[in-house]
C-alpha cells in the first residue's frame, strides 16, 4: 500500500498522525510530494521523521525557496520564514532538499509537487481556464499533485485524466483542520483520508517559536484557511 504525502510544512504532530493511520492501514511505502519544513513549528525535526521512512521525495517550492530565498515573493512573512527555515534546518539539508527532483513516474502516474511546468501553478476541485495548458504534454492516466492544499480527485475535463490532490498534512485550506493525505492500494484505487490531531498545540507551537511569521501561520492552522 503506497500513502502519498503532500505539504506537511514542518507540523510533526500531523505528520506523526498521518504516520500511525497509514500504518494501521497498511500503508508501507511513500511518494512525498514536497513542502517539508517551510513555514511549520518543527522544520527540523520534520525532515529527520520523514528521512526514516522507505520513500520517494520530490521537490516543491518550498524547498526551491528556501535553498534561493530571491526567487521567492519578496514578502515579509515569506522571507522571514525562508530564514527560519534555513537556520533550523543547516545548510547541507537545504542543498540536498533543493536537489531533490521535481517529479517522479511510477504505475502509470506522474507525482509533481504544483503541476508538471511549475511548482506554484496548480490543478482546483473545479476546472479552471489553464488547466489545458497545465496538462499540455501529459499522457499519464493519473497526475498527483499538490501546493493548493485542496484535498480532492477528479477527471481532468477534456482528455479524462485523473486529477488527485492528498490534501496537505500540515496545514490544509479547505475548512478542515484534520490533516490530509492519500492510500493508494496495489489495483490503483485511491483513497482520500483525513486524520484528527492537536492542531491547535501546533499552532501555538509555531506563535511561541517564530514571532516573525508565527501568527499567520498559526491563524492558518487553526482556521484550516489561507484567508486570515
Amino acid at each position: 500500500m503506497l500513502a502519498v504525502l503532500y505539504d506537511v510544512h514542518g507540523n510533526l504532530p500531523a505528520l506523526e498522525a498521518v504516520l500511525s493511520d497509514a500504518d494501521r492501514a497498511g500503508g508501507d511505502r511513500f511518494v512525498l510530494g514536497g513542502d517539508y519544513a517551510l513555514f511549520g513549528p518543527w522544520p527540523a525535526e520534520t525532515v529527520d521523521r520523514l528521512g526514516q521512512l522507505d520513500a520517494t521525495w520530490i521537490r516543491g517550492n518550498g524547498e526551491r525557496w528556501t535553498a534561493s530565498p530571491w526567487e521567492a515573493p519578496d514578502d515579509e512573512l515569506v522571507q522571514g520564514a525562508i530564514s527560519a527555515s534555513r537556520r533550523e534546518l543547516g545548510d547541507a539539508v537545504v542543498e540536498q532538499l533543493a536537489a531533490l527532483p521535481e517529479g517522479h513516474v511510477s504505475d502509470q502516474a506522474r507525482y509533481c509537487h504544483g503541476s508538471p511546468p511549475s511548482d506554484v501553478r496548480s490543478f482546483f476541485p473545479e476546472p479552471a481556464d489553464d488547466e489545458e495548458e497545465l496538462l499540455r504534454g501529459v499522457h499519464d492516466e493519473r497526475l498527483v499533485f499538490g501546493h493548493t492544499h485542496l484535498q480532492f480527485c477528479r477527471r481532468s475535463a477534456e482528455r479524462g485524466i485523473e486529477l488527485v490532490n492528498p490534501g496537505s498534512v500540515g496545514m490544509p485550506f479547505d475548512g478542515d483542520p484534520r490533516a490530509g493525505y492519500a492510500l493508494i492500494a496495489e489495483d490503483g484505487e485511491v483513497e482520500l483520508r483525513r486524520v484528527g490531531y492537536d492542531h491547535a498545540a501546533s499552532a501555538s507551537a509555531v506563535r511561541e517559536r517564530f514571532l516573525d511569521f508565527g501568527e499567520t501561520v498559526a491563524r492558518r492552522i487553526e482556521r484550516a484557511s489561507f484567508a486570515v
